[in-house]
């Protein structure tokens, strides 16, 4: 599949990141820019060769329910980011520019990863996985736009969250490490390193474990990742490595998770493996999976029920689209609104436990 990542190069991953060392680190720009770019922002790293720009346009009212934004690559085309970025840094993303192998060391595989929560922000926002070209959208519970609550002693999500694009947690198959089906969503990730990101950035992240999440009887995977441009990323190469140069961190992620829903009046959530981190090698291998699970879905091999696979560049799936058909789904929506605000409530703190 041309827009896909050659994953088969996990099998050697695997046996690589059990080295836990990283050899390409200096082949990487110390900074990344950003730019506007028709009322968004696209991020690069100028002259680099993985770096692939993407960029974005609001339409509707930030905190509103009408927020979407929508995604472009280089060229200006609309894109979904569930299936139109690829998974693997150096992937082809458009049919003009042949597939090019990462210029990375072969001890690392870098993904691409789609924040959608900037760390210390509550808003739930999240690839709208049931809307035509899946842009990010405030998540609406019961009619209420969706925040997270404050669990002391944090402020909103503890990291910058997203998800991985052509990833799929299939809620028909039972995973076969937790005994429950998929959330029927792209893979989460947590992204660790020192930098505050933006909603519709795409960074290019190294894996180093995932957590094994059991939310309303379904598996929601949580991968632990780091910016590949940190300035600690060199350092850390596996989960072992947080625990040593970020203590508290992976213990404070699991409290999160266990309490986030809490406030909302709902019970506490239940983790697979005791609330432990896999390493990196589990992690790819889940990766690997929703992958795959991923390839079935947007060749419809799969049912993905109200899931919408509409796309630009995966020319071997039926539901890839014409430039024009997709320029019309974003035309429909309203204008961008600049202006903004949330209620107070949402910086206030709760104490689960209280008596």
């Amino acid at each position: 599949m041309r827009a896909g990542c050659a994953l088969g190069g996990l099998l050697w991953a695997r046996t690589a990141a059990q080295r836990g060392r990283w050899a390409g680190r200096k082949s990487l720009p110390p900074e990344r820019i950003l730019e506007p770019w028709s009322r968004g922002w696209r991020w690069s790293w100028p002259g680099h060769p993985m770096a692939a720009q993407y960029g974005t346009e609001q339409r509707g009212q930030l905190h509103a329910p009408d927020y979407r934004l929508y995604f472009k690559n280089s060229k200006g085309k609309y894109i979904s980011p569930f299936h139109d970025i690829p998974l693997c840094v150096g992937s082809s993303e458009d049919m003009e520019i042949p597939a090019k192998k990462p210029k990375i060391s072969e001890s690392e595989i870098l993904f691409n990863m789609v924040v959608e929560v900037p760390r210390w922000t509550n808003a739930k926002m999240e690839i709208a996985t049931k809307e035509p070209l899946n842009p990010i959208k405030q998540d609406v519970k019961k009619g209420k736009l969706r925040f997270v609550a404050n669990i002391f002693p944090h402020k909103g999500y503890i990291w910058n969250y997203g998800a991985f694009p052509q990833t799929w947690e299939d809620p028909s198959c039972k995973d076969g490490s937790t005994g429950c089906c998929g959330d029927n969503d792209p893979i989460d990730v947590c992204e660790i390193g020192s930098q505050i990101r933006r909603t519709g950035e795409v960074i290019q992240v190294k894996v180093l474990g995932v957590l094994g999440l059991i939310d309303e009887g379904e598996t929601d995977w949580k991968v632990i990742a780091i910016s590949a441009d940190d300035p600690e990323s060199q350092k850390i190469n596996d989960i072992e490595d947080v625990k040593k140069f970020k203590p508290g961190y992976l213990e404070a992620t699991v409290e999160w998770f266990r309490l986030y829903k809490v406030p909302d009046g709902k019970s506490e959530n239940q983790f697979a493996f005791n609330g432990t981190f896999k390493d990196k090698a589990f992690a790819l291998e889940i990766i690997k999976s929703t992958h795959e699970y991923w390839k079935a879905l947007v060749h419809k091999k799969a049912n993905g029920g109200a899931i919408k696979c509409t796309n630009l560049l995966v020319n071997t799936s039926p539901y890839c689209c014409n430039e024009e058909d997709i320029q019309a789904i974003v035309q429909s929506a309203p204008p961008a609104v600049e202006e903004h605000s949330v209620s107070k409530e949402v910086d206030q703190w709760h104490f689960p436990g209280r008596g």
